[in-house]
């Protein structure tokens, strides 16, 4: 297993609604030592940690998280005032209520919004499968793609569920080719991650992967 690779397509995260700066900054220092693909964190802590890595780390932060349903305009808002503080990929949360009543054109709207308003910056769709069917996941594939969003992202991990094996292998053969997709939530093993990477997952959201492979090179 190749631990190294692993953790460079980890975006080490800490989302946790009580999470204090001292936490990020530690966040910050493990991701840059394990040479993780980003830290994702809170909007608030962004601009701290952009000043704090100094151009060392990526910082990837959340739009209308966890719920996502928030108006469009108070997406794009938080998307360009991340940006503003220096945020390098930006992961939003779809409205699920516009995924049941089926309003496609809707979604694609407000993904595009957020993509203009991310200035050139990758954009993640959190689209949280756990509470989608198999046909919603497909037709999702579809509205990230005429969107434009540069990944697909399979939850937040604030919902019923996180990542599955069974969901990554359909989104990734749903997903055009220059789409690509991040399973995150529930992520807690090495074995695991490279489980989702051997199924086409090209970046990983997960707090534990960092202390496993810390844990792994003590052995």
């Amino acid at each position: 297993m190749d631990i190294p690779n692993i953790l460079s397509h980890v975006d080490h995260t800490l989302l946790k609604p009580e999470a204090i700066w001292d936490q990020v900054k530690t966040l910050c220092d493990e991701a840059m030592e394990f040479g993780c693909a980003t830290v994702c964190i809170s909007p608030t802590y962004v601009k701290a940690a952009v000043d704090y890595v100094q151009g060392y780390l990526k910082v990837c932060t959340v739009i209308g998280f966890p719920n996502g349903t928030s108006t469009p305009a108070a997406k794009i808002f938080e998307t360009k005032d991340a940006v503003e503080n220096g945020a390098s990929e930006i992961d939003m949360v779809i409205d699920l209520g516009k995924v049941k009543d089926r309003r496609w054109a809707d979604l694609i709207e407000e993904i595009k919004g957020v993509k203009a308003a991310c200035l050139g910056r990758p954009l993640k769709v959190i689209i949280e499968t756990c509470q989608l069917t198999d046909p919603e996941k497909k037709k999702l594939c579809q509205v990230v793609e005429k969107a434009g969003a540069d990944f697909l992202k399979t939850s937040t991990g604030f919902g019923s569920g996180g990542a599955t094996r069974e969901d990554v292998a359909l989104l990734r053969e749903n997903l055009a080719d220059h789409i690509s997709l991040k399973a995150s939530g529930g992520i807690r093993t090495l074995e695991d991650a490279q489980a989702y990477l051997e199924l086409g997952a090209e970046r990983l959201g997960a707090s534990a992967l960092v202390e496993e492979a810390r844990k792994a090179a003590a052995r």
